[in-house]
């Protein structure tokens, strides 16, 4: 992954629930932390946006989908686990990933 690669992450959240708002920091955080600028986040609500749920096939929320860069990749949960996410963003060196 090149250093100017931009992330794009959506984040299906279900109303403004604690679970909903932890997801949301826990994000905002970790992109801060390691993403360094080079995201966009969309925050969806399902509840204002079912069809946009329906097309993603979300089954439960939260749940974050990174759409670029490839490979697309889904985290379920409120993104608690840093580790757990940046694996899931690809964004851990190899040998932590074994």
């Amino acid at each position: 992954m090149s250093e100017n690669e931009k992330f794009l992450l959506k984040l299906y959240i279900t109303g403004h629930t604690p679970r909903s708002e932890r997801a949301i920091k826990n994000l905002r955080r970790i992109c801060a932390q390691d993403l360094d600028g080079r995201y966009e986040m969309r925050v969806i609500d399902i509840l204002e946006q079912p069809q946009l749920a329906e097309d993603e096939k979300i089954l439960a929320t939260p749940t974050l989908i990174k759409v670029l860069p490839p490979p697309l990749r889904r985290i379920i949960g409120d993104l608690t686990d840093t580790e757990k996410v940046l694996l899931g963003l690809d964004l851990l060196p190899m040998e932590l990933k074994l």
